[in-house]
């Protein structure tokens, strides 16, 4: 019998599709180099571009997935019954920590003495986020508690050292057996959440100087870190305290894990329920005053989660430039069909302003422009992430039914997006914090002016927008009500105030007509038909 062979089904034929993004330096992009370069951090161009070549690559993209597919797992006891409360993580995991902790976006910049550190420190941490989300959570926390940590000079000396180390060194050990220390926050209960002066954990002194607590914390992320501060109350009012994991003489600390908590998205990052019972603690700052202490590493974890969110959005419109690149559709590469160039500028429009913004306040920190941070970090923190999810999801859309699936990485993006919109205060947590600091802190609101106007006579659009703001800037009866419209208005005033004296003349122009001017639909794709496209296709990610 003869056995005729059949041609090969040519369906199987892989055409007119991306190929994975990776193989990069995820650092090669010309709005983040500029904004280093501008706010005093050259120097650390080559580093950046080394860690973006490690961002870059198939090996990190298989790190991001292998650590949200194969999540952290809870060990409340060992196989006798005693008490070990241990997360356990995926190696992928620890291979994201030791590259980001490497690269010195933890607590680094608090001992680097050369101009610019910090701002070197943020564009890492933007670059990092590109990679994964949830690891940066322990990674934001250690670099924002030594602030507050200073507050006690005792604690500061034996563990700032290590809090600053760019090895990561996991384990539950004593300080003095590590090469490098991680630290957390314990600030929510189920009594009070936002309210965390209703918080229930108690606190009392012994003879020794140091303290007992007895509570329960609502979310407390990392709980494998090496320490934590954490809000309790005291004789003395609501106060700070260090909560090590393991104790000077090596006996573990009561840290009980209820339980993790099964989150929408940060999947790689455990997050649980911590109970304290006589747990030892110290306290930092002043007793009664532990808002005002952990105050100090809160600020610095919300610039974060602006530097966090300009990442993101940077990694969501690199997979929609990459993307559209490579596909072809009526006959001509996606990215030059006129309505999809006008939803990948308006993206780029706001991933650029999302940038430029971040990188002044890190800019800020570093030089120590306090009155300045006080408001424009509310500001920036309320706008910036709640940008995030609708620029992810348009970027999604970018790649059509790809986008949709897991494989492309879209779906990570899009579950991660609405988290730092919540974490360290929602929106409206910042809003009427705004408003505290122009009822409380006329200076910061003096401060803010200066940075607008800087600008001033450069576009009568901005100019415009200006002095409307600064009317609704006074405080009336209703300005709880109007908040959220106020502080949106400043944060557009304030990235339009920087593009305009940094950003390409297109880039600033297509801003102010559509962000300041309303000239502009609800979508994005939407700019004018006179906007200089070309030009702002040049600033997407290569």
């Amino acid at each position: 019998m003869t056995v005729t062979s059949r041609p090969t089904a040519v369906t199987h034929d892989v055409t007119n599709q991306a190929p994975p993004l990776t193989g990069h330096d995820a650092a090669d992009d010309a709005v983040l180099l500029e904004g280093v370069r501008r706010e005093g951090a050259a120097w650390h161009l080559d580093d950046l571009h080394a860690f973006g070549k490690v961002v870059g690559s198939a090996e990190a993209r298989e790190w991001a997935d292998q650590a949200n597919r194969f999540e952290p797992e809870l060990r409340t006891h060992d196989r006798y019954g005693n008490r070990i409360d241990e997360v356990d993580f995926h190696p992928a995991y620890h291979s994201l920590m030791t590259a980001t902790v490497g690269a010195g976006a933890a607590g680094s910049a608090w001992a680097d003495e050369r101009p610019g550190a910090h701002v070197a420190r943020a564009a890492t941490f933007m670059v990092a986020t590109m990679m994964e989300q949830g690891h940066m959570c322990p990674v934001s926390m250690t670099y924002a508690v030594i602030p507050a940590l200073r507050r006690s000079p005792e604690l500061a000396k034996v563990y700032e050292p290590l809090l600053t180390s760019t090895v990561y060194d996991p384990g539950l050990r004593t300080p003095t057996t590590k090469r490098g220390l991680l630290a957390g926050m314990g600030m929510t209960e189920k009594q009070g959440g936002t309210d965390v002066r209703a918080n229930t954990t108690t606190a009392a002194e012994q003879p020794d100087g140091s303290w007992r607590l007895r509570g329960h914390k609502w979310f407390t992320s990392a709980p494998m870190n090496d320490l934590f501060l954490v809000l309790a109350q005291a004789p003395g009012g609501l106060s700070c305290f260090l909560v090590p994991r393991v104790l000077p003489d090596g006996s573990r600390n009561t840290f009980r894990i209820q339980r993790l908590k099964d989150k929408l998205g940060n999947r790689s990052n455990a997050s649980s329920e911590p109970e304290f019972d006589d747990t030892v603690a110290w306290l930092v700052g002043d007793e009664g005053k532990g808002v005002r202490t952990i105050i100090d590493m809160v600020t610095m974890t919300r610039l974060d989660c602006v530097l966090g969110s300009a990442g993101h959005i940077r990694e969501a419109l690199a997979q929609a430039a990459h993307h559209t690149r490579h596909r072809s559709v009526f006959g001509a590469k996606l990215i030059d069909q006129p309505l999809m160039r006008n939803v990948l500028a308006d993206l780029s429009l706001e991933s650029e302003a999302a940038t430029t913004l971040g990188l002044r306040l890190a800019g800020a920190a570093d030089r120590g422009e306090r009155e300045f941070l006080r408001l424009a970090t509310a500001v920036s923190k309320y706008w910036v992430c709640k940008r995030q999810p609708a620029i992810v999801a348009e970027a999604l859309e970018c790649l059509g039914g790809n986008g949709y699936d897991e494989a492309s990485g879209m779906p990570r993006l899009y579950r991660e997006a609405p988290l730092n919109g919540i974490w360290e205060g929602s929106g409206n947590v910042n809003a009427l914090d705004m408003l505290r600091a122009l009822a409380r802190e006329p200076q910061s609101l003096e401060a803010f002016r200066t940075e607008i106007e800087a600008a001033s006579g450069a576009d009568r659009r901005l100019d415009a927008a200006w002095r409307e703001l600064k009317e609704q800037l006074v405080l009336t009866e209703d300005a709880p009500l109007r908040a959220r419209r106020v502080i949106e208005r400043a944060a557009l005033v304030l990235q339009g105030s920087l593009l305009v004296r940094h950003a390409p003349a297109a880039v600033a122009d297509a801003f102010c007509a559509s962000r300041l001017a309303g000239d502009q639909g609800l979508a994005f794709g939407t700019l004018p038909p006179d906007t200089d496209f070309a030009a702002l296709l040049e600033r997407l990610p290569a």
